[in-house]
């Protein structure tokens, strides 16, 4: 499970807390908090 500040890839990543989806456009890109919930798991959804 992908948590803030990791560097999963590429795709969209929901939120697990509230269902929110955050899309990362780059493998370097980091995973920010949750910008609706401030949570930090989330699944990758594509």
């Amino acid at each position: 499970m992908p948590t803030t500040r990791e560097k999963p890839g590429k795709g969209t990543y929901k939120c697990t807390k509230c269902g929110t989806t955050v899309h990362l456009d780059d493998n370097t890109d980091t995973l920010p908090p949750c910008p609706k919930c401030n949570g930090t798991n989330f699944v990758r959804i594509s």
